[in-house]
């Protein structure tokens, strides 16, 4: 707003002493102070409105305005109540520092001019910004984008004193506000606040209703609008409030494990209309910039799913070799040698159901990226492509001098799902799951047949433990967890609690501990003196519980056979 317009509000009550020439600068926001140097607080473009509490004598007045006037302010008002009137000198020092200069009447409150200059302000910066955001738009919509999200953080900040960050579905971080400092244009939001907003958002989302969301997280309020490409008006006749209900709830199922979130620090229950629909072009700002860094990917996925068909219809090895070949310097460019693979399998499902290798493949792209790493191009390195109800992930490990085929390195399974478990897990709804298998590494096209075959079966491995989002490597498979998660629920339940349901009841009537004996024992491989060490028992009492488990059951306990029974039993119960 210009200056001028304060004195055509006859509420303010504000009366110009001097400065008439320098009515059109504009005012940027407002302060109220009474120190004698308040510089620090000071940024340019500021209305200062005094009480002149700092002014002891007429001496005063030159170095208060020459500092207002070196930080660039746009005017001073003085207020009367503390000496009646506002003293010449202040009027002389402020024309020799061509500085406009404003009585405030005494009844004239200074929260009253405050909140005029704000409401205006804002008004007009929510005004412009949305003149920048849909010039910005019609930009990316007919040519390269305009920076990307970074572009349309910084105007949120700058124009409307929003800090606001765009998430990934998992809370990985795509961008963000700048840092001062060190950390200068990295996101600042802690990985467990990401989280935990990511976790809020598909909760919330995949119920279909239009956001913001609002979360508070310590003495912090968000609002989190979803980021959803291609969203299009809808084609056709005008449809009822109950069908567009039903659209959005399955529109929001199929996008909500892919689609990016804006988190601003902010409560928006009492935003105008105006600034709520200037936040969701905002969205759709950042949502062309999604589909723009979603279709870079398809040369990566159109050779991971090229790789795949020459794998699985049993092509030749120098056929797929050829193949990874042309892969490895796309995925890993200045490699100079021949990489080590593994392959990464995952599956969605709801309600038994599969959602099908496309969903799958979104996801996988995202659970495999670093979530430490800022940016969206940090899955920029996985081919990942979809087959049937399945999404498969070709993850080159640059290769290690000496390292054998198979053995431990590169992806873990437990760690792939260590920051994404929480918010994939709110994001499924109760008959949800997310299942993964990994592969060991190989470093030929030779092993990259096994290799798939030993990640689908690693999958299928987790799909039969307990919990929504699960995985499992192929370390896991060359033990005796292969056999007992395909092992019958019937006959599970008959076997452990033949042999151990006698205890569980003893141990109920008795307070015996004959279970965690029993535990204990098997640990520690039969040996009675580590066994009565660990649970500090007198090696006769721990005989007399061992003999006590045997009476019970029928089992003897110095036989291989009724130990391994034992021990299965205890990890299938």
């Amino acid at each position: 707003m210009r200056l001028r317009a304060l004195l055509d509000t006859d509420a303010l009550g504000l009366k110009l002493l001097g400065g008439e020439d320098e009515l059109d600068r504009t005012v940027r926001g407002v302060m109220t102070t009474d120190l004698r140097d308040p510089s620090r607080y000071l940024s340019g473009g500021e209305l200062v409105l005094t009480g002149l509490a700092w002014r002891r004598d007429a001496a005063d007045s030159e170095p208060f305005v020459r500092i207002l006037a070196q930080a660039g302010v746009a005017a001073v008002a003085a207020g009367t109540a503390e000496l009646g009137h506002v003293p010449d000198d202040l009027v002389v020092a402020c024309a020799r520092h061509r500085l406009p200069l404003f009585e405030v009447h005494e009844s004239v409150a200074f929260a009253t001019v405050t909140e005029h200059v704000v409401r205006q302000v804002s008004g007009e910066r929510a005004g412009d910004l949305a003149a920048v955001v849909d010039r910005h738009r019609r930009m990316m919509t007919s040519g390269p984008a305009g920076g990307g999200p970074e572009v349309v953080l910084d105007l949120l900040g700058s124009d409307l004193d929003l800090r606001a960050w765009v998430l990934s579905p998992t809370g990985r971080p795509i961008a963000g506000p700048k840092a001062a400092g060190p950390s200068a244009g990295e996101p600042t939001l802690p990985a467990e606040v990401r989280a935990r907003l990511a976790a809020e958002h598909l909760a919330t989302a995949r119920t279909g209703r239009r956001g913001p969301h609002r979360v508070t997280v310590g003495q912090t309020t968000y609002s989190l609008f979803p980021v959803r490409p291609g969203r299009r008006a809808p084609q056709g006749p005008p449809v009822g409030q109950s069908a567009r209900d039903a659209r959005d709830v399955r529109d929001a199922r199929e996008t909500v494990l892919s689609e990016w979130l804006l988190a601003v620090e902010a409560d928006a229950a009492d935003w105008t209309g105006e600034r709520l629909d200037l936040l969701h072009g905002v969205t759709q700002l950042i949502a062309v910039e999604q589909e723009r860094r979603d279709a870079a990917r398809t040369v990566r996925r159109r050779l991971a799913q090229e790789v795949l068909e020459l794998v699985q219809t049993g092509a030749a090895p120098t056929e797929i070799g050829a193949r990874l070949r042309v892969a490895a310097p796309v995925l890993l460019p200045g490699l100079g040698t021949a990489p080590h693979w593994q392959v990464v399998v995952a599956r969605v499902d709801r309600a038994g159901e599969a959602d099908g290798g496309p969903v799958a493949q979104a996801l996988l792209e995202e659970i495999l990226a670093d979530p430490a790493s800022a940016g969206p191009e940090q899955s920029d390195r996985i081919a990942v492509a979809h087959t049937g109800d399945e999404a498969v992930a070709l993850v080159p490990l640059p290769a290690v001098a000496g390292e054998r085929e198979g053995s431990g390195a590169g992806i873990l399974a437990d760690a792939l799902l260590e920051s994404v478990r929480e918010p994939l897990t709110a994001g499924l709804e109760d008959d949800g799951r997310v299942t993964l298998g990994v592969s060991a590494a190989v470093h030929s096209a030779e092993g990259l047949r096994g290799a798939l075959e030993e990640a689908r079966h690693a999958r299928r491995v987790a799909a039969a433990r307990p919990g929504r989002v699960c995985a499992a490597g192929h370390q896991e498979l060359a033990s005796h967890v292969l056999l007992l998660p395909f092992v019958p629920d019937d006959v599970r339940r008959a076997f452990t609690a033949r042999l151990l349901d006698p205890l569980r009841d003893y141990d109920r009537r008795h307070r015996a501990e004959l279970i965690p004996t029993l535990e204990a024992f098997l640990d520690c491989d039969g040996s009675w003196t580590r066994c009565a060490s660990r649970l500090h028992l007198h090696v006769n009492t721990l005989r007399y519980r061992v003999g006590r488990i045997e009476q019970l059951t029928g089992r003897d306990l110095s036989r291989l056979e009724d130990k391994l029974d034992f021990f299965l039993a205890l990890r299938m119960s």
